[in-house]
């Protein structure tokens, strides 16, 4: 009797052991377990820790609650400004209701990236090329958006979206390049441009200074003399100085000045003591006598041409 009573704790024990086990599931503190017994949802979403379920009849299925990592394929597509690109990002999510991952949809991950994939072919369609490469930030926003809206249903929300790479074909990369560097030699020429304007206002105001001040040229020249022969590799030619080209200038014209008052001097005497000087002719000498005796002291010398013949006078 007693090897009966027995034998029968030991195979109640062994049932319930297998029971245990059986029934026995231990859900993770990142995880959420959704029973289905007979096939109907249980209102209860057994949390993290020890549970049991009824084996045969319940079956429980553990939903991951992490946020969920999940790279988007490469998509090719036409911008708006007929570009062809393709484009490839990222997406993070994470299951907020784990009864409506289960029951809602068949594989929330596929669904997800599915979405993920024609959200970005619609989002490349309705943007221009630059929006795509410098405007990022609005066009993820509105990514988040358009995947987040159905989402919700599915007890999915769509944390963050990020596009990851533009690729471009190698000639617009080639057209971007020369645009860019046209672009560049553009500014480049601007700003010598500018600075050219700004040099010739700062010269015109040297030269003002430097007018009043004739030896400021002169030092100017010096100056840049001294900078010249800095380098050692080069010849260095000394021109003569402006003052002395200026000065040799006055001596010349003065000289010529004097040249010029000299000979108007002489010019006026030989015409003032021409009369006089000149020896009188046999038939004229004392018409000549005459006549000069006859002009007063200080009167105009009469010319040669004026006096009268000496057979007028006899």
């Amino acid at each position: 009797m007693v090897e009966e009573l027995v034998t029968t704790g030991v195979a109640l024990a062994s049932v319930g052991a297998v029971y245990l086990v059986a029934a026995a599931r231990v859900v993770k503190q990142y995880e959420r377990g959704v029973v289905l017994r007979l096939g109907r949802l249980v209102s209860e979403v057994r949390g993290p820790g020890f549970t049991m379920i009824v084996p045969g009849i319940d079956r429980m299925r553990k939903v991951n609650m992490q946020i969920v990592t999940m790279p988007v394929p490469a998509q090719e597509g036409i911008t708006r400004d007929n570009v062809t690109v393709r484009v490839d990002a990222v997406v993070y999510f994470k299951v907020v209701d784990a009864a409506d991952a289960v029951i809602r949809v068949e594989d929330y991950r596929f669904a997800v990236s599915q979405m993920a994939q024609t959200s970005l072919r619609s989002i490349i369609g309705k943007s221009e090329l630059d929006d795509l490469l410098s405007n990022r930030e609005k066009l993820n926003q509105g990514l988040e958006l358009m995947m987040d809206s159905p989402a919700i249903g599915w007890g999915v929300t769509v944390d963050r979206v990020e596009i990851k790479d533009v690729s471009l074909p190698e000639t617009m990369k080639r057209s971007m390049a020369r645009q860019a560097e046209a672009t560049r030699d553009r500014r480049a020429r601007v700003i010598n441009a500018d600075a050219e304007l700004q040099a010739s206002k700062k010269l015109a105001e040297a030269a003002l200074a430097m007018s009043d001040q004739p030896a400021a040229l002169q030092l100017r020249l010096l100056q840049t003399v001294v900078a010249v022969a800095a380098e050692k590799n080069s010849t260095l030619v000394l021109p003569f100085p402006v003052e002395l080209l200026r000065f040799l200038e006055r001596s010349g014209l003065q000289a010529q000045a004097q040249t010029a008052a000299t000979e108007a001097e002489r010019a006026a005497e030989r015409r003032t003591a021409g009369p006089a000087d000149r020896p009188a002719g046999p038939g004229r000498s004392g018409a000549s006598g005459a006549a000069v005796e006859g002009v007063e002291e200080g009167a105009p010398t009469p010319e040669l041409e004026d006096l009268p013949d000496a057979e007028d006078l006899s």
